[in-house]
């Protein structure tokens, strides 16, 4: 596991698309203040391998943060067919636990809840063809609040609890969709009538 294979396989087996880019990988990383201007523009200090909880060894930062930054840029490809047809899906399959991400400086999609996926049609974000600046802002507060934690806990309460897992954790990835797509399947098993005797 490392920067150059870091969950590369498409996250989504059972609606598997064939044009899609993984953006698991290193990110820039920085410590964030509540109420602090999104950091458009600006390289920040750290690195992050994502899609790894901070508090991992594997993310490369190894300690708890309340409030973070993640920055990286990418580049849709031309033969996507972005704007003429087609949308930029952005897909995170989990961000613990509150998040909100920026494309170009744009808020393109918050997300509140630590366990589940959540997507945005960024196409209206993206600025030209070149390299595009997303930034996502994540905030874990752990058992500081009433968000559902499980059994995470800042510090020990003499009885079973884990280290907290805060920020990107699940693959990050984008793929171009028609405007009409389907984004979710319902399957309702139809079993035969069984007669008891």
């Amino acid at each position: 596991m490392g920067p150059d294979n870091a969950l590369p396989e498409y996250p989504r087996p059972q609606l598997t698309r064939d044009k899609w880019q993984n953006l698991n990988g290193v990110w820039e990383f920085a410590r964030a203040d509540a109420g602090q201007a999104v950091p458009a523009g600006q390289s920040l200090n750290e690195r992050v391998l994502v899609p790894y909880p901070i508090e991992s060894a594997l993310s490369g930062i190894q300690r708890h943060e309340d409030r973070m930054w993640y920055r990286r840029t990418f580049t849709v490809p031309k033969t996507w067919g972005v704007g003429s047809g087609q949308r930029l899906q952005l897909h995170f399959g989990a961000v613990d636990y509150d998040a909100k991400v920026y494309v170009n400086g744009t808020l393109v999609a918050t997300h509140r809840g630590g366990y589940d996926g959540f997507d945005a049609d960024v196409t209206d974000a993206l600025a030209g063809t070149g390299p595009q600046e997303l930034i996502v802002w994540a905030e874990d507060l752990t058992d500081a609040t009433g968000q559902p934690i499980g059994k995470q806990r800042r510090t020990s309460d003499h009885g079973i609890f884990y280290q907290g897992s805060s920020g990107i954790w699940r693959t990050v990835w984008m793929e171009p969709v028609p405007a009409a797509s389907i984004s979710g399947l319902t399957t309702t098993p139809m079993w035969p009538a069984v007669r008891c005797r």
